[in-house]
């Protein structure tokens, strides 16, 4: 994989070579349990590792869900540095799910946090909230441009809380803003495949798409669609919801592959299967 691409390019070749698949590294209580780990810091790096060993060259990225690392303090914090440290190792692109927003100084530093070079827990790409204001992300844009590294914004989800916001203004609203924001981002960015200023759209909300009357086939970047799988998304519902822009999919799924562990030998028959069912549908 080129390095020197931006990341949306780079993320482009490994969605060609390892396909849609984003594989989530969720270490929820209920799943640790399950897995037959304690709820501790280390049970939390044998279960990244088993993970991380079964997407290597079989996804195109991981996704950390930094919550529930953050729940267990500075061990937490130390664990995910070490799993980010070692997805890079692997050549496996992270996105950071943070879910980060703020304005001014402290939405720089958030920024450093994820996407500068020196910091520790630094990462390929990070979650974005942009509702201070688009323009509120642009300390985390910039130093993504500058790093080649990337951006995922919060746009059009499918908990149903998010509609009191992200649908306020119908045909004008408050989601079709974000993304046309978004695409804007990326024009101004020279890149050869798509843009690194991505999307979160959550795999189910085809209906609201409709309502909104947003077009998606007309963004320039990756759409990080979560929902495929435990969430209720078949492959051909998810392909058929973002008619136009299949390439750009990257099709999140945690629990629907999480719940074959802890044998990795499961977790990759399971990956395998969800790449096969995601390719038969975008054919």
């Amino acid at each position: 994989m080129n390095t020197n691409l931006g990341f949306g390019d780079r993320l482009a070749q490994a969605m060609k070579s390892s396909g849609q698949l984003c594989v989530g590294i969720d270490p929820h209580p209920g799943l640790l349990q399950q897995w037959g780990l304690e709820d501790t810091p280390a049970a939390l790096a044998t279960f990244s590792e088993k993970i991380l060993d079964a997407a290597r060259g079989r996804v195109a990225a991981v996704k950390p869900q930094v919550a529930l690392f953050e729940r267990h303090g500075s061990e937490g914090f130390k664990v995910l540095e070490e799993v980010l440290a070692e997805a890079r190792q692997l050549n496996i692109l992270m996105i950071a799910d943070a879910k980060r927003g703020d304005i001014g100084s402290t939405m720089s530093a958030y920024a450093d946090t994820w996407l500068g070079e020196r910091s520790p827990l630094s990462t390929d790409s990070v979650t974005l909230s942009p509702y201070l204001g688009f323009e509120s992300l642009r300390p985390a844009l910039d130093l993504a441009q500058q790093h080649d590294k990337g951006t995922f914004v919060l746009a059009l989800t499918s908990n149903p809380e998010g509609k009191t916001i992200q649908h306020v203004g119908q045909t004008n609203s408050v989601a079709k803003q974000i993304i046309e924001a978004a695409t804007e981002e990326n024009s101004r960015q020279g890149f050869e495949t798509m843009g690194s200023c991505g999307l979160v759209v959550g795999a189910t909300v085809g209906e609201a798409l409709r309502e909104l009357e947003i077009d998606l086939s007309q963004f320039n970047g990756p759409i990080l669609a979560p929902g495929y799988g435990a969430q209720g998304a078949s492959a051909a519902s998810l392909f058929a919801t973002f008619h136009g822009s299949e390439s750009q999919i990257l099709v999140n799924s945690s629990r629907g592959i999480l719940r074959h562990g802890p044998c990795v030998e499961a977790l990759i028959d399971s990956i395998e299967l969800a790449n096969s069912d995601l390719l038969k549908s975008n054919s």
